[in-house]
This record gives C-alpha cells, sequence and structure tokens, in this order.
C-alpha cells in the first residue's frame, strides 16, 4: 500500500517508505508535485535520485512533459522469453555459452558492422517505413543514420544486459528464460540531449526550481518535435531489444539444438504514454517504471547477482497503473567503485557465469536494493508469476 505525503499542488503516493529516500530524491519529488501541469505523481519502491526527477517515479501531466523527466535512454526496458529447456539440458560449462552470446550481440561501445538483417525477427515488420521515418528527425541526428542502423541490435553498457535464468519454485522450476535489458542506444541518447536543451531555453521554464524539469506544452512546435522523436526512439528500443533476442535465441539454439521458444515478454520503464484516468487525458511519464495495467505482463530485475521477477499488473489506478522497473540502486556507481573489490565481486556473484573484473564492480549486487523487499513493497500493484536466477549475465 502507498503513503500519501503531502507534496503541494498534488500529493505524493508512495510505494516506498519516506523515511528511507534520500533527501536529495525527495526534494526532486516535491519540485515535480509543485509542477503547474502535474496531474498526479507515484513512486515506486525502487526510488532514487536522478536528472531532475528521480527513477522510480511515475509523473502523470495534463497537456506538458518534460523530455530530461523521461531521461536520455529513451525506451529503455525489458524483453524475457521463456524456453523449452530445463537446467539439466544446459551444458555443465556455460563459458562456451556466454562467448557465443557476446559473439552474436554486441556489447559496451560495440555494435554490428553491417545492419542485422530483419529477416532474423520474424513477424516483425514495418522495418522500411521505420527507417524512411529518420529523415523527420531532429536535424542534428541525420548523420547518425548508418550507426543507429548498426548499432540496433547491441546492448550497450552500464546496467545493460543478457542472462540466461532458471524458474525458481512451482511446477516449472528449472525452466530455462532468456532475459535482456537495453534501450534507444546512441540516438535515443541524441534525440534526448537535444529536445532537453531547447526545453531548458523556453521562457515558460524560466522559474522552474530545477532547470532539468523544463516541459515542453501541448499545440506548441516544441512539442509536436519532441513527441515526433520520443514515439521514433521508444519504437526503436523495441525493435532493438526484439532483434537482440532473436539473436540470443539463435545462440542458445546453437548450443542446445532443438530448443523451443515462447513468445517474448517485453515493456518499456523509461517512457511516455498517452492514457485517461477519470476522464482526464494525461502524459504519463514511467522513468524507471512499468506499465501495470490489469493483465500486463512486466519485468522486474534485480542485480547481476540476485535474480528477477515476471509479474502481472492489477491495474492500481491509484499508480497509474504502475510498478517498479527494478530493484533500484542503494549507492551511487562512484561509491560502490569505491566500497567494493573485485573480490566482492567474485563472492556475490558465485554460480553465475559472468564477468568478475574490476569493469563492472559498480554493477555488484551490494550496490543494489534488495529485490524481495521491492517485490513485497508493491503486492497491491503486481502479482508474480515467476521468479527467475540467472545462470549466465552478460555484460558490456
Amino acid at each position: 500500500m502507498f503513503t500519501a505525503v503531502e507534496g503541494g499542488r498534488v500529493p505524493i503516493r508512495m510505494w516506498a517508505d519516506p523515511a528511507s529516500v534520500e533527501d536529495a530524491a525527495m526534494r526532486q519529488l516535491h519540485n515535480v508535485a509543485n509542477l503547474p501541469w502535474v496531474h498526479g505523481l507515484a513512486v515506486m519502491p525502487d526510488v532514487h535520485y536522478g536528472k531532475g526527477a528521480t527513477v522510480g517515479s511515475v509523473i502523470a501531466m495534463r497537456d506538458a512533459v518534460s523530455p530530461a523527466a523521461v531521461g536520455v535512454d529513451i525506451g529503455c526496458g525489458m524483453s524475457a522469453v521463456r524456453t523449452s529447456l530445463t537446467a539439466a539440458d544446459l551444458p555443465d560449462d556455460l563459458g562456451p555459452l556466454r562467448r557465443r552470446i557476446e559473439s552474436a550481440v554486441p556489447v559496451g561501445f560495440a555494435m554490428h558492422t553491417r545492419p542485422v538483417n530483419p529477416a532474423v525477427v520474424p513477424g516483425l515488420g514495418g522495418w522500411d517505413q521505420f527507417w524512411s521515418s529518420f529523415q523527420h528527425l531532429h536535424e542534428g541526428v541525420q548523420r547518425l543514420h548508418d550507426r543507429a542502423r548498426n548499432q540496433l541490435g547491441s546492448l550497450g553498457g552500464g546496467n545493460h544486459f543478457i542472462e540466461v535464468c532458471l524458474e525458481q519454485g512451482g511446477p516449472d522450476a528449472g525452466r530455462v528464460w532468456l532475459m535482456l535489458h537495453s534501450g534507444s542506444r546512441g540516438i535515443g541518447n541524441e534525440l534526448a540531449k537535444r529536445h532537453i536543451d531547447v526545453a531548458r531555453r523556453l521562457p515558460h521554464n524560466a522559474d522552474l526550481p530545477d532547470r532539468d524539469l523544463a516541459v515542453f506544452v501541448a499545440g506548441s512546435p516544441e512539442m509536436a518535435a519532441y513527441r515526433r522523436d520520443l514515439f521514433w526512439a521508444q519504437e526503436y528500443a523495441a525493435r532493438n531489444r526484439a532483434t537482440m533476442v532473436a539473436l540470443v535465441q539463435r545462440a542458445l539454439a546453437e548450443t542446445v539444438p532443438g530448443v523451443r521458444f515462447d513468445e517474448p515478454i517485453s515493456c518499456h520503464h523509461n517512457y511516455v504514454a498517452e492514457e485517461t484516468y477519470e476522464g482526464v487525458d494525461v502524459l504519463v511519464t514511467r522513468k524507471g517504471a512499468i506499465r501495470a495495467g490489469s493483465g500486463d505482463l512486466g519485468i522486474i530485475p534485480g542485480s547481476m547477482g540476485t535474480g528477477s521477477y515476471i509479474v502481472r499488473g492489477l491495474g492500481n489506478e491509484t499508480s497509474f497503473h504502475s510498478a517498479s522497473h527494478g530493484a533500484g540502486r542503494r549507492m551511487s556507481r562512484t561509491k560502490a567503485r569505491k566500497t567494493f573489490s573485485e573480490a566482492d565481486l567474485v563472492a556475490q556473484t558465485t554460480g553465475v557465469e559472468c564477468r568478475k573484473d574490476v569493469g563492472v564492480v559498480d554493477e555488484i549486487p551490494a550496490a543494489y536494493k534488495d529485490i524481495e523487499s521491492v517485490i513485497a513493497a508493491q503486492e497491491d500493484l503486481v502479482e508474480v508469476v515467476a521468479q527467475l536466477k540467472q545462470v549466465v549475465c552478460v555484460k558490456g
């Protein structure tokens, strides 16, 4: 259940313990709750400090949207697919499978040397129309067309990952799942930064408490341009994940011939949607949150050593049909690197075939909140469908 905190124009509905939220994040929440355009604000249990708005915010606005509140990784989200395999079908040594996945999907700053053939993703059409609309995007990104095509189907770095997981408990215990987390890559970042810069310079944003909350308003050419680029980048992110899922499926099929796959589950968790609540049309920004409408399937990951959850939304309108997007960080990347060592990472990822070097210490499980507590805090938002534990984790 949520706790209502006085916020100004609207209450702050919190599925996190207000006392556990850092002061800087609470200031951001109060700033959002006082915006002239805000209709409502819901705060997820994985909330933490972000740029302009906290990660773990669901912001409903009337006739306005803040590009910085959406974030620079437009359309970032998750995909998961259940396979026909069980743990016994996997090879004893998972190293070759990890390397096969890393060979199929570029990670970090790497990209494909040529665009992935769209035929890799059966049933996903509209590619010609999608790419032809690139010419209508912000003029500042036109030079990035070829790079955007080569990056589609690549992972990126940071907290993005690809995993092979095993279902925990229940009648399907040991069932193998594939899961990945990524977004709109460089092109989404470039589009976001350009529109954030435009918003900051608009006169109606001059008196805001935080320039990173600058908004576009309905009916303006700036809003029209942002919506065009925003929705294109969200589609790019979805196609990027679908392409990677297909590539990882192929890698697994080459390792274990005969494997079959269910339909993938996919959800954004950094995005904008047009929705209606209590008869009011609003633009809902989910920054580090997934849609959890009644029956919606979603994915809430933990860290690289703990596990993840497949969930089904309960349609709670108080949260604007939303739930958390993950465990959420409990310390910054800088603090994690200062606090933990490579040996700590090795210890905390025991049993997981993954990188265990200093380059990913900032992703150590202890840098994240406890995923079980995060799930327990939102029992009125989602129900658990499956609990997963990774045995392979690929990071950039």
